[in-house]
């Protein structure tokens, strides 16, 4: 499943939907806003991204991972527009027969989403400036 929202993302339904009994595992990765990027200090985020090809992307890194890992389920979502402190910006879950395939395609689909989805990210500091960051890094 991939999904780009303006919403809260609900990343205890996106575990629950990846559960299953061929599932040992049920991996959750989720990037949030954090105070303090490089000795200055964040107020909050905003993600803006060109949407039908992110969306297009989003979906060949899932066709991606689900050939290079044997996967039961994979569910990619981001939020777009304001991300206060501590909110979730990104959520990617993936499920396995066994966690070794669940947490390699976890690794691979943010470290790689980051490289290739035009997703746009702006810091908003606290002293009033603001900076855009693509692609979005950590």
């Amino acid at each position: 499943m991939i999904e780009l929202t303006r919403n809260v993302i609900d990343s205890n339904e996106l575990v629950v939907r990846a559960q299953s009994p061929q599932a040992g595992a049920v991996l959750l990765f989720l990037g949030t806003t954090r105070q303090h990027t490089a000795g200055r200090e964040t107020v909050e985020l905003h993600y803006d991204a060109y949407e039908a090809m992110a969306t297009s992307e989003l979906h060949s890194l899932e066709e991606e991972a689900r050939r290079r890992w044997e996967l039961v389920d994979c569910h990619i979502v981001h939020r777009l527009g304001r991300v206060p402190l501590g909110g979730a910006s990104v959520a990617i879950v993936t499920s396995s027969a066994h966690r070794k395939e669940a947490f390699e395609a976890g690794q691979w689909l943010i470290d790689t989403l980051k490289e290739r989805v035009p997703i746009w990210k702006q810091e908003h500091w606290a002293d009033g400036t603001t900076e855009w960051v693509h692609p979005v890094q950590q």
